[in-house]
């Protein structure tokens, strides 16, 4: 059976946020594992680690941890300096999971997010930048005994690898196991052909899922083909992480950068949503969920 999580921004309008009311949050609504910004956690001095870390322990929840590299630290850049940041900064995440007993992280790790070609450039310099930048890192990542999954997202947000093909193609060139993928079924929907063929090409490079409307709305409240999806995970014995990355509130630095201009929130309780969602996930992952 698979867990199932939540990312905190759901809640959020900031990115920066005290993590720990979350874990009882989550605890009390049913899911497995929280997921919240690495970039925060990385920060933090060990006392306020040991904090989340000693929460999370005692609620049995899992932390699994997410980022979109700020512009600062892209390891694709053509500036060195900014790449040897990126670089030191990846590795200090490794090294921070390692410290809270985590296994993994995820999100827009191989470059930065948000981003765009630049007009008339080439795309593959700065794909190759970024797999010698990850092969760097993976190094202690696999020291610190982690996983850095490398998100295939959309060609408005990213220009790196917008298709699980693309993805394979890159973690198979950084040639690490402990460097896999993170598919999302937001951004599977606007550049996969197929939900089906995309998971099954990802295969056992397949390390982390974030699911969510086509929307940005909780699972359940579009058209997304959830039982095609649940479908082609079993296909692949796919027993890692699920996490629900829904949007609903306009506002903050989560707003703007998510792209949430209107309220999708309505007269939603946004806790009895989250718990909603989780209990459709979980009937549609058992093979009992509706089609949509």
């Amino acid at each position: 059976m698979n867990k199932i999580g939540i990312y905190y921004a759901f809640w959020t309008h900031d990115w920066d946020a005290d993590f720990v009311p979350f874990v009882s949050k989550v605890k009390g609504l049913g899911f497995d594992i929280l997921e919240v910004n690495s970039g925060t956690v990385t920060r933090m001095p060990n006392h306020e680690r040991d904090r989340l870390k000693k929460a999370a322990e005692e609620a049995d929840i899992e932390l699994t941890f997410c980022i979109g590299l700020p512009h600062q630290y892209d390891v694709a850049s053509e500036d060195v300096s900014i790449r040897r940041n990126g670089i030191e900064f990846l590795k200090k995440q490794a090294q921070m999971l390692q410290y809270m007993g985590a296994r993994e992280l995820g999100g827009i790790i191989y470059s930065s997010w948000p981003a765009s070609l630049p007009e008339n450039a080439d795309r593959r310099p700065y794909l190759d930048r970024s797999v010698e930048s990850m092969k760097e890192v993976i190094k202690t990542v696999e020291d610190c005994g982690v996983l850095f999954n490398v998100e295939v997202v959309n060609r408005f947000e990213q220009f790196i690898m917008n298709t699980a093909a693309e993805g394979v193609e890159y973690v198979e060139r950084v040639g690490s196991s402990h460097c896999k993928l993170l598919l999302d079924t937001f951004h599977m929907n606007i550049e996969e052909d197929s939900f089906e063929d995309a998971v099954v090409l990802a295969g056992d490079n397949l390390g982390h899922l974030h699911i969510g409307e086509t929307n940005r709305r909780a699972p359940g409240r579009g058209r997304i083909p959830w039982t095609e999806i649940a479908s082609a995970l079993r296909r692949i014995g796919y027993q890692g992480s699920v996490v629900m990355e829904p949007f609903l509130m306009p506002g903050g630095e989560v707003g703007r950068d998510i792209g949430v201009f209107r309220d999708l929130k309505g007269d939603l309780d946004l806790d009895e949503e989250a718990q909603r969602a989780l209990h459709f996930m979980r009937d549609v992952l058992d093979g009992n969920g509706a089609a949509s």
